[in-house]
């Protein structure tokens, strides 16, 4: 009974498509199938060409179907019809309508699939016979670019938590511009904090909407982590590498605010550049083999240490702004005062730069998680180092604006990624503004988020090689890490885990400023 048609273009439907289609019908979308003005008890259809993009927020899931074919399907009278005008319906309750399975006729990856629709109704409906159903196809043209909604709740969620972390940073920064003259008692231009970051923001936010789209006829797509969340199934097609467009931002409005004479500011752009560059090394290689490793971890880890070792001797020899009239001090909250730890300080910056990078990094793993996290911690960063070096303040501003910038794209449900090619350039961003002010503590206060997310991978391999030695077989602490998924496979929605990620990092960054600022 069953009709197979070949595709002249790729004859295959990718069995990704079928699993993202679950996932929504289980997980986030909760869609009906509606068939234009008539209603069938039982129907199949063989889909035998299907490209399917996943894209995030504004420009929505794309089903273009070129050639499907009608195995039984008809109306009351006995004549054919189109296929659903409304693909999926959004229901209050979050079921489906009908119900619908996708069967695959192979294993392989290109083989093709049966989508099987059961629909209730209060008429019986006469069956074709097979040679009917063998001449009966469905109009190709209405079933091109079909837009798959998504939950409105979800989406406005992600929309409430960046309203939330923007009032936020802009009334902190605002407060701090105000009475910036009773806090650290220099003379500061107005809105020296709150002007860069809003430059920052909307340049980012409108740098984006260009290359969004740009970044899609370019086909630079997220390729997924094998091992990671089924439920991330649907981001597959969602474009990446977005630190290519908001970290030149940041790096170019702080340039602006201090007028590009500052040494300070361009030794940490040197090294955001320099970090920015291996990410996108790395991220250009999973482009190009099409799978989610690319530069070997080792490889990646001697190239991080190399840039901090590089910015370290950079720092040895140039003279770097100090109300200290010395290099290398740790300003410590009293009674512990100001540490003098020598050379140790060099190698401090460096193992400070690659644990920053790959605690960004780590952290990159739910739409608006890293972008949030890391505008909290500069802005906190920003407010320590204003007595030592205003100028690397104006930075850190500059930076947490390009990522707000950013995460009007990336926000819950996200269109692009930021890609290690921003991750890695954010944490050698923050590195090198600790590592010029001697903010280390700050900075660890700060990172807080970020340290958690690596340590719950070192806790997660640690115990399972313990575990494995003493019972031959190894055990999990967490579902899976970093510990975000293990809260996600746990049940918690992904705008939930990001809004708790950015109370618990604003909390931390409001304490980071405090310390710098009597450490100071």
């Amino acid at each position: 009974m069953m009709q197979s048609t070949s595709c002249s273009a790729c004859g295959a439907w990718p069995r990704s498509f079928a699993a993202a289609l679950s996932r929504r019908q289980s997980r986030s979308l909760g869609a009906s199938i509606a068939l234009s003005s008539h209603s069938v008890d039982s129907q199949i259809y063989r889909v035998t060409c299907c490209s399917y993009r996943s894209r995030r927020r504004g420009y929505g899931g794309v089903l273009n179907l070129r050639s499907v074919s009608r195995v039984a399907a008809t109306d009351e009278d006995g004549s054919s019809f189109s296929l659903f005008d409304d693909v999926f319906d959004d229901h209050d309750d979050g079921t489906l309508g009908g119900s619908l399975c996708l069967m695959s006729s192979s294993e392989g990856e290109d083989s093709d699939t049966e989508i099987i629709i059961n629909t209730s109704g209060d008429v019986d409906y006469h069956r074709n016979n097979a040679s009917d159903v063998s001449g009966s196809y469905l109009e190709t043209s209405r079933l091109a670019n079909l837009r798959i909604r998504t939950k409105h709740k979800r989406t406005y969620l992600g929309i409430l938590n960046n309203l939330g972390l923007i009032i936020f940073l802009v009334g902190i920064l605002f407060l701090f511009d105000v009475c910036a003259w009773r806090i650290v008692r220099l003379p500061l231009a107005p809105f020296f904090l709150t002007g860069p970051f809003l430059v920052a923001a909307c340049l980012a936010s409108f740098a984006g909407f260009f290359c969004v789209p740009l970044f899609h006829v370019l086909k630079i797509h997220q390729v997924l982590r094998v091992e990671g969340p089924d439920i991330h199934l649907y981001k597959k097609g969602t474009a990446t590498m977005g630190g290519l467009f908001f970290i030149p931002v940041g790096i170019i409005v702080a340039g602006a605010a201090s007028d590009f004479s500052s040494i300070e500011v361009f030794g940490a752009a040197a090294a955001t550049i320099a970090f920015a560059a291996i990410g996108l090394l790395d991220d250009s290689l999973i482009l190009m083999k099409k799978h989610n490793y690319g530069l070997p971890a080792p490889i990646k880890i001697i190239l991080e240490v190399a840039a901090g070792t590089s910015f370290s001797f950079w720092l040895n020899s140039t003279n770097v702004a100090s109300p200290y009239s010395m290099k290398f001090l740790l300003p410590l909250p009293a009674p512990l005062g100001l540490l003098c730890i020598g050379r140790l300080y060099l190698l401090l910056a460096t193992f400070c730069f690659v644990s920053m990078a790959n605690g960004v990094n780590l952290t990159d793993g739910l739409d608006g998680l890293a972008g949030g996290v890391a505008a909290l911690t500069f802005v906190g960063m920003s407010i320590a180092v204003l007595p030592i070096c205003p100028d690397l303040s104006v930075f850190g501003a500059s930076m947490s604006g390009a990522c707000i910038g950013f995460l009007m794209h990336n926000r819950y449900e996200a269109s692009i990624f930021m890609g290690d090619t921003g991750s890695l350039a954010l944490g050698g961003a923050l590195a090198a503004m600790a590592s010029c002010t001697g903010m280390f503590f700050p900075l660890i206060i700060s990172s807080v988020v970020f340290i958690a997310e690596v340590l719950s991978v070192l806790i997660q391999l640690g115990f399972y090689r313990l575990t494995k030695r003493f019972y031959g077989a190894g055990r999990k602490l967490f579902r899976m890490a970093p510990v975000h998924h293990h809260f996600e496979l746990s049940g918690f929605k992904e705008p939930s885990i990001v809004a708790t990620a950015y109370v618990v990092s604003g909390i931390f960054a409001l304490v980071a400023g405090y310390v710098g600022l009597i450490s100071a």
